[in-house]
């Protein structure tokens, strides 16, 4: 007889009871997890996974333990699917609370981000600003006449003039106008180059198309295919990302179990029709249950179309495979049943 752990405390309690009757079949039949492997074709750390509680079994696994253990698998199928609504409910509440998180760290992040400017204007001691303000108006002042429009934002004669006393500003306003002339016309002069060369590169990037080319090469490749991560950034057990995922099982890719929250519900009839979104594939798929033989669901993302099919009798749950995805929202799910009744999410 197997020994097993006490389940996780913070497992939901249709969870924790459905993880039970796991252990109670295992335990009737006297299989061990290693033999238990062997009869269901499922690895044997993805049932030791599976019995304590760390990953909901998925409905695969479930049929081929009740068909080892002989017992009615619909009954645990069941059981299953309100275990499975639970987990969701349970993966939705912890995607809010690392969003949270997320914001927070950012939040605090942009917090440091943004002291050291201020930090920086207070070493100047305080008054800086204001004596800058007043040092741009001195020429103003001393020769209004001679002054044209453009000349009072500079500051190179200001700025001298305070670095070298701010108390001494009396003295300060006698040597501005000798200045005036030449110091003027050259820093006319350096504006009208530094217009020069930026109207240059403006007409350079104008003709060559060289950064609107870059943002609608940029923009085409974000509609055809969603940003997606490296092979080496994904978590383990992680086989696909993105448009790697499309038309792909979403449990074979081990985008399914904990990385999977249900983003939209509707009711057609009695049966409940999902889209299931996986952020870390970046990948959405089609999901029915309550369903019965003859009931399809398929998912659409833009031009792509999945599709599956509840084809035998007493199975009551259909997935698509997969369609790459930016968001959730952009994933549509529709159903048809048997009865000819369809429905879709929004």
């Amino acid at each position: 007889m197997p020994r097993w752990k006490a389940l996780p405390d913070e497992l939901d309690p249709q969870v924790k009871e459905f993880a039970t009757q796991l252990r109670r079949l295992v335990d009737r039949s006297g299989l061990s997890v290693a033999a238990l492997s062997d009869r269901t074709g499922y690895a044997r750390t993805s049932w030791e996974r599976y019995l304590s509680g760390r990953l909901l079994a998925p409905k695969g696994a479930v049929v081929a333990l009740a068909e080892v253990t002989e017992t009615d698998p619909v009954h645990l199928t069941t059981m299953w699917e309100l275990a499975e609504r639970a987990w969701s409910r349970s993966e939705m509440r912890h995607d809010m609370t690392m969003e949270a998180i997320r914001i927070s760290q950012a939040r605090a992040a942009l917090g440091e981000f943004g002291a050291p400017p201020a930090t920086s204007s207070g070493a100047d001691g305080g008054k800086a600003p204001r004596l800058a303000g007043s040092a741009v108006a001195m020429p103003g002042i001393a020769g209004p006449a001679g002054v044209s429009p453009t000349i009072p934002p500079q500051p190179t004669a200001p700025d001298a003039n305070r670095r070298e006393g701010p108390g001494a500003r009396g003295p300060a306003a006698p040597p501005s106008p000798a200045p005036s002339g030449g110091g003027r016309r050259r820093l006319t002069m350096f504006l009208a180059g530094v217009v020069g060369v930026v109207v240059v590169i403006a007409a350079v990037l104008f003709f060559t198309g060289g950064d609107g080319g870059g943002r609608k090469n940029q923009g085409n490749g974000v509609s055809a295919t969603p940003s997606t991560a490296t092979s080496s950034d994904l978590p383990a057990g992680v086989k696909c990302a993105g448009a790697g995922c499309t038309g792909k099982d979403a449990e074979a890719m081990g985008c399914s179990g904990d990385l999977v929250t249900t983003a939209k519900t509707v009711t057609v009839g009695a049966t409940t029709l999902e889209v299931r979104y996986s952020r870390t594939c970046g990948a959405a798929w089609g999901r029915i249950t309550g369903a019965a033989r003859g009931d399809s669901v398929r998912v659409t993302a833009g031009t792509t179309t999945e599709r599956g099919d509840i084809t035998a009798a007493g199975d009551t749950i259909a997935y698509t495979p997969m369609v790459a995805v930016r968001d959730a929202a952009a994933a549509k799910a529709c159903a048809t049943l048997a009865s000819g009744q369809t429905g879709c999410t929004t």
